[in-house]
Order: C-alpha cells, then sequence, then structure tokens
C-alpha cells in the first residue's frame, strides 16, 4: 500500500481488481467480512468503508442480514461504475480505451455541431485566444480538455458536460500519452484550425465532420500507440 494512499482507497482499488480479473466473478458473494478484511490487511470498518463505496457505484449489492453480492457491471452497471474504473485506472482492461474512444466517436460530433450551431462566438473566441499552442504535450493536452469541456457547455445540453467530467483525470491522463507524438499534435492543430474556420462561417456540418475525422485519427494513433508499446 502507498504511504499517501488511504486504506479505504487501497481496499476499494483492490476489490475492483479482483471483480475486474474475476475473482469474484458477478453473481456470486464476497468472502465473510473477517476472511475479506484478513487477505487485505485492512481493518473491518475500513472494508465497510469501500464495500459501502463501490455498493453506492454499482459494483457490489449490500443487504442486511445476507452476503455481499458481486454485480454484472457491463450489463447492470452505470456512470458510478464508469467513475470508479477512471479513479483507478491502473486496473483497467485493456480493451477499455478504444472503447471509450469509440464512445468519444459517437459524442463528440454532436456536441461539436450543436456548440457551433448555439454558441460559435464562444468556440471563435476561445480558438483565437489559445492559437497557436506551445509544441508540447503538456500544452496540447490541457488545451484540448479545454476545449471539449467548453463544447460540451456551448452545445446547450448539460448531459455531455457530465459525461465528459467523469473522465477528467483519465482524459488528462492519457492526453499527455497521445500527444507525445508529433503526429497527433500536428493532427489537432490541423482540427483545431478547421474547426476555427467552422466556428467564424457558423458552418455546423464543417464542425461535424472534422470532429469526426480527428476521432477517427485519434483512434487509429492510439492504435498505433498501443501496439508500440505492446511490442
Amino acid at each position: 500500500m502507498s504511504e499517501l494512499q488511504r486504506p479505504a482507497s487501497y481496499c476499494e482499488a483492490q476489490l475492483i481488481k479482483r471483480i475486474i480479473g474475476g475473482s469474484y466473478a458477478a453473481g456470486t458473494s464476497l468472502p465473510s467480512e473477517r476472511e475479506l478484511a484478513g487477505q487485505l490487511g485492512v481493518t473491518r470498518p475500513t472494508l465497510r468503508e469501500a464495500i459501502q463505496r463501490l455498493a453506492r457505484d454499482g459494483w457490489l449489492v449490500v443487504q442486511q442480514g445476507k452476503p455481499t453480492m458481486v454485480c454484472n457491471i457491463w450489463q447492470d452497471g452505470g456512470l458510478g461504475v464508469l467513475r470508479s474504473l477512471v479513479q483507478h485506472s491502473a486496473e483497467l482492461p485493456a480493451q477499455i480505451v478504444p472503447q471509450l474512444l469509440a464512445v468519444r466517436l459517437d459524442l463528440a460530433p454532436s456536441y461539436t455541431a450543436l456548440a457551433i450551431q448555439h454558441h460559435a462566438e464562444q468556440i471563435v473566441g476561445l480558438l483565437q485566444t489559445a492559437l497557436p499552442l506551445a509544441d508540447t504535450a503538456m500544452a496540447y493536452a490541457a488545451f484540448d480538455w479545454q476545449l471539449q469541456h467548453q463544447l460540451t457547455i456551448a452545445s446547450t445540453n448539460p448531459i455531455y458536460t457530465l459525461i465528459l467530467n467523469g473522465f477528467r483525470g483519465f482524459y488528462t491522463m492519457m492526453a499527455l500519452n497521445y500527444f507525445e507524438l508529433a503526429q497527433a499534435r500536428q493532427q489537432s492543430a490541423d482540427f483545431y484550425q478547421t474547426l476555427l474556420q467552422a466556428a467564424k462561417t457558423h458552418d455546423v456540418a464543417l464542425a461535424r465532420q472534422a470532429s469526426q475525422a480527428a476521432m477517427h485519427q485519434s483512434i487509429e494513433l492510439w492504435q498505433q500507440l498501443s501496439t508500440n508499446t505492446n511490442q
């Protein structure tokens, strides 16, 4: 356990790891409180705290007087599961990143188009103020988050913003790795310029098309990055 990690957080992470890894399968019960606390090397109050957190987020079902049951998170989980997965990114299954990018491919073009439709001038102001960016991964990661966040707000549909906010820490971590690639920075710079043109001309179709193309490119680059890392 890290010296800076609270015991309950450590316990929560270990339970998540075991659920994802299949040690505690969906539909089965956890070991008894005494046994599980001993396995994890934590006190029973600490274990209870971690279990209550996971129950709140949809990983477990706690019923008075009955064993604690493991949920099928992939079928019955909600945003709470996704949020805790992101918080414990070290335990993420390998396929989760491309799956998250595929979801962004569905969402980003829609909220980008809505943002240009409703508040193009806000996006023009943001892009003109920030560009050109310093050619560093940190600069691109910070700005890309700022832009995507502002696009969701400008879309006038707050659900987009809530979904994106759930990924914030994970988004920043992955973006720093992604923008280490010079090609990723260049492709994003091209996207920002095209989006600026679309915002200036209120071209909703161009904004949607540019966002969709940028997301396809990011998925392809991420796949290349993952392949190179695993070799």
